[in-house]
């Protein structure tokens, strides 16, 4: 499966993004500090479900990222992560542009480009996929074991 430095080499962002995830769901759920336009513009179930989110898709991006077993399964994982983490990124987009305005152009231009660059790292697993189904399919081993 490669070691650690191939496995991220290619997507440091992308680690970084996922590993500050968790930590920023655990904050806003354990401490009682959260945006103002958070609190205002999701309703209190939206925002704790926004909250264990950000945990869930930091763990399981991570998990699909480093998964041990057949590269399919962890890209399929990751797949889920960087697709729900666009999604909830773009609820925060969403509020604070709502709340805030023009005064959160510049956040919500941050938390965007999160936005963007998961949904087109999701558009790059679903193309490897598909690759991996097509070597499936030709009997082909896209990945022979290697001797260590």
């Amino acid at each position: 499966m490669g070691s650690f430095r191939d496995r991220t080499s290619n997507r440091v962002y992308e680690f970084a993004v996922l590993a500050t995830s968790p930590v920023c769901g655990v904050l806003l759920a354990a401490g009682d500090i959260r945006p103002h336009s958070v609190e205002v513009a999701m309703p209190g179930a939206i925002r704790l479900c926004w909250e264990f989110g950000l945990i869930a898709v930091g763990v399981a991006g991570l998990l699909g990222m480093f998964w041990p077993g057949q590269l399919g399964t962890g890209l399929g994982i990751e797949l889920a992560a960087v697709l729900m983490l666009g999604a909830i990124a773009a609820m925060y987009v969403v509020s604070v542009l709502v709340v805030a305005g023009a005064q959160a152009v510049v956040a919500a231009s941050f938390v965007g480009a999160v936005v963007v660059g998961s949904w087109l790292r999701a558009a790059e697993i679903v193309r490897s996929l598909r690759w991996l189904v097509r070597m499936h399919q030709a009997a082909a081993d896209p990945c022979p074991r290697m001797q260590t």
